[in-house]
């Protein structure tokens, strides 16, 4: 690895800010040359900091210049602190490392709060498939990509930037980046540095490993939802040393969370859905909130009441989540099932659970595995499809919408005991059998969210199990 020591980083800093000075005041190399008495040629090599700088040469262009000599040393100069020019390809490589190089476009400019970087990233295939390396420092960041495209990571979020794209973040946040897409990428990084950390901790070289530690102590700071339901006992390091709960009885994740937070918190992002043509949506607690209660309002009116079964074949679509904490708001049951279902998957079990209702992907052919299975399965009376339409299935996306977005809790609303949740397991040894679940199962994987999964009440989770399987449940609650 090639990087310059701290000696040679100040003989660069100092040469820039002579090249800076002999341009502004209109000299050219030939008349400092002859200023400071040495050939062309070794005031260029000097210039360029390709040349130990003596004492004597910095104060005959410190009079060449009629500047102080510390103008030259430490940039107190005014006229470096008014502005400095970086002409195109005389930018002042900083590093080169791990298939990055850098060149600082203000490096005479004193007392700076930020660092222009003009960053040059080189392609490297074996990379592709390895963890990036991560850095902090503090201050915050914005990469601007230039040419080709760049992969970059910031805490537990990838993010791939082409031509033109952008991306701010605090830099304080583990982060680091490599060229992508079979191509060198070149890019600004605009670091702001109010605290004038040395530049050679802000570049992007992997200088600084990052790894999480064993054991985090959970902030205290501000009440959240689960302090009303869940008494956990941490030890010093914040590792559980036990659990119990309380209102356990009363408990309904639809009224007590989400529409909680709804209230609370409505501008709070509730999920963020990236759709297989790549629509982003992005949905707050109040989003949630009122779609769910249209939902339920819709399947009331379809006749669906507290004990009925749905099955949800869903996929990952957003609807799966209205859906959900309708059919919670509710009190009906509900069946989430996968897309790999077939004719007999289904028609065994729409019959084991007496399934009411079917709400469907317009995807896969998988709602016409369910028309064929219906024909053999009496309970079945409503058949609701999403992303589409079909002969014979009402419209979700169309008719949900007309509902109000309100739907009150009663002291008949479901909570505790009730059933919540039905599961086929995989039916490895014989008939899927039947797992069920009451209403105080989000609580049990408290314990999952907080101490496995980690999960930040202020970031995002991302579960990649279809929603027919239980690991989407207990991933995304």
């Amino acid at each position: 690895m090639n990087s310059t020591t701290g000696l040679e980083f100040k003989i660069q800093e100092m040469a820039q800010r002579i090249k800076t000075l002999r341009e502004i005041i209109g000299l050219s190399t030939e008349d400092m040359a002859l200023k400071t008495g040495v050939t062309e040629a070794e005031y260029i090599a000097c210039e360029s900091g390709n040349s130990d700088l003596n004492f004597a040469f910095l104060y005959r262009c410190a009079q060449a210049l009629n500047v102080d000599v510390t103008a030259i040393v430490d940039g107190t100069s005014p006229r470096l602190a008014g502005y400095t020019v970086t002409r195109k390809g005389e930018g002042q490589q900083i590093q080169k490392a791990h298939g990055m190089t850098y060149f600082n476009l203000a490096s005479s400019f004193k007392n700076r709060i930020a660092e222009p970087l003009y960053v040059i990233s080189e392609y490297n295939e074996s990379a592709q498939n390895k963890e990036i390396e991560l850095t902090t420092h503090q201050g915050q960041e914005c990469d601007i990509v230039i040419s080709g495209a760049l992969k970059i990571q910031v805490g537990n979020h990838v993010e791939v930037l082409r031509e033109g794209d952008s991306i701010y973040y605090d830099s304080s946040t583990p982060h680091g980046m490599i060229a992508t897409d079979n191509q060198d990428c070149i890019f600004y990084a605009i670091v702001l540095n109010p605290a004038h950390e040395s530049i050679s901790t802000l570049i992007h070289a992997g200088n600084k490993e990052y790894a999480p530690k064993q054991a985090v102590k959970h902030s205290t700071a501000g009440k959240r939802v689960w302090n009303d339901f869940v008494i956990p006992v941490e030890d010093e390091n914040g590792a559980l040393k036990s659990i119990s709960f309380k209102n356990e009885d009363n408990f309904n994740i639809a009224f007590d969370v989400v529409d909680r937070l709804g209230r609370e918190k409505p501008d709070k992002i509730a999920m963020v859905h990236i759709a297989k043509d790549f629509t982003e949506r992005k949905f707050t607690f109040a989003d949630i909130k009122r779609a769910s209660s249209q939902t339920a309002n819709y399947f009331k009116s379809l006749g669906i009441k507290k004990g009925d079964k749905v099955m949800l074949i869903l996929k990952r679509h957003y609807q799966f989540w209205f859906a959900m904490i309708a059919l919670h708001k509710l009190g009906a049951v509900a069946i989430p099932a996968t897309n790999q279902l077939k004719e007999h998957d289904i028609t065994y079990r729409l019959n084991k659970a007496g399934v009411k209702m079917v709400i469907c992907t317009a995807d896969d052919g998988v709602a016409n595995e369910v028309d064929k299975a219906s024909v053999h399965a009496p309970t079945l009376q409503t058949k609701l499809i999403v992303n589409g339409e079909r002969e014979g299935w009402r419209n979700f996306d169309e008719e949900y919408s007309l509902y109000t977005g309100k739907f009150a809790r009663t002291e008949e609303s479901p909570k505790g005991d009730d059933l919540m949740l039905m599961y086929f397991t995989s039916g490895t040894t014989g008939n899927p059998k039947v797992a069920m679940h009451n209403f105080k199962y989000p609580l049990g994987h408290f314990i999952t969210a907080r101490y496995w999964h980690a999960v930040n009440p202020e970031g995002l989770h991302f579960s990649i199990s279809d929603t027919g399987w239980a690991k989407a449940a207990w991933g995304k609650l």
